[in-house]
């Protein structure tokens, strides 16, 4: 299945940060830290990878992107109450901000999958109009960043998760979508 944003593997990331990793009391950090995250989310996502797939291909997305920011996210649904999270500002597994969005459909359905799946792709399409200079993979890893934040925060590629949660948003969420490449999303 082709991205038609960019390929995650071409990707340049640092990984999770001690804030993040400390969430599963990991004494590593960076790119081990974030592919730990990730595998100890896979048992979770297992149930979500058709959606995943179906709405990949549907939007031309890369699936392990998606799997990536669901971990992230509500590591995969385990931090969620009630379909809720963000002190009940954000709902469901991809975590979408009522604040800026009516969510759609049930916390883990396609429908809900696709939305915020839908708000990726219209973050990249922002961040490659704001920086037209900046390759399809920095554009891709900016849209990860925005998705965290918010467009207005990726002001420079160096520092573009300067502003995420931990500070490490975009390099923990493209860390964890190349591993979850390995497992066939």
């Amino acid at each position: 299945m082709a991205c038609i944003y960019g390929d995650v593997m071409k990707i340049d990331t640092t990984g999770a940060s001690d804030s993040t990793a400390k969430q599963d009391n990991l004494t590593v950090k960076g790119v081990e830290a974030s592919r730990k995250l990730a595998e100890h989310d896979l048992a979770r996502m297992e149930k979500y990878k058709s959606i995943i797939i179906k709405v990949g291909r549907a939007k031309q997305m890369d699936p392990a992107v998606i799997a990536a920011i669901i971990s992230r996210e509500s590591r995969a649904g385990a931090a969620l109450i009630d379909g809720w999270g963000d002190h009940g500002y954000a709902f469901g597994i991809m975590q979408i901000d009522k604040r800026y969005h009516t969510p759609v459909g049930a916390c883990d359905s396609e429908q809900h999958i696709t939305q915020g799946t839908e708000i990726l792709i219209g973050f990249i399409k922002e961040i490659k109009a704001k920086f037209p200079q900046w390759t399809q993979e920095q554009c891709f890893k900016g849209g990860i960043s925005a998705y965290n934040a918010g467009p207005g925060n990726v002001r420079t590629y160096e520092r573009m998760d300067v502003g995420t949660a931990a500070g490490d948003y975009s390099n923990d969420v493209v860390a964890r979508a190349q591993w979850y490449k390995s497992k066939g999303y």
